[in-house]
């Protein structure tokens, strides 16, 4: 297994796939190795220690439609002794009471099969209702927000990658 992050995200619009980049790039692009989740296969997960995950949410909480379609896949993977991060993109606004369900969603289920949650954030400047990515008061990855607060989003990922880099002891 190498020190390398594999960075699986599933995009719709294009905002999860240019934040994961962005990801990539503050980690320094030989770090993190990107997959489309819409590509990828169980065994793909089988090659790193530590997994980023980018899932946007839909709707009143949908997953995006890549990662809905891989789920039920997840359970054939080991995720034992490996530490996962979540990131995605909502809308607090426009779905105040199901924003960043799908994050929570697949951390719920990867720490159903002893994949290690990292990555925990703050949810101050934050304005919600509800979300299934909650954790003890903190969201259980990086919450993104292009459409209300897009101007915070390059700082939050910065912060975010720092954060990382420790808890990845990186």
């Amino acid at each position: 297994m190498s020190k390398k992050i594999g960075l699986f995200y599933g995009t719709t619009t294009g905002t999860t796939e240019s934040i994961a980049e962005t990801i990539q790039q503050m980690f320094g692009n030989d770090v993190v190795e990107l997959h489309d989740i819409s590509q990828a296969d169980t065994e793909d997960f089988d090659k790193y220690e530590y997994i980023i995950i980018g899932c946007s949410t839909w709707n009143q909480g949908d997953m995006q439609s890549d990662w809905e379609s891989f789920f039920e896949q997840l359970d054939e993977i080991d995720f034992s002794g490996k530490k996962i991060a979540y990131f995605g993109p909502g809308d607090q606004n426009g779905y105040p009471y199901s924003f960043q369900d799908a994050m929570g969603m697949l951390e719920e289920k990867i720490s159903s099969l002893e994949g290690q949650t990292v990555g925990y954030t703050s949810i101050d400047g934050y304005d919600f209702q509800e979300s299934k990515a909650l954790r003890n008061n903190k969201f259980c990855g990086l919450a993104i927000d292009e459409d209300n607060q897009s101007e915070l989003t390059q700082q939050r990922v910065q912060a975010w990658v720092t954060q990382l880099k420790q808890e990845f002891s990186l």
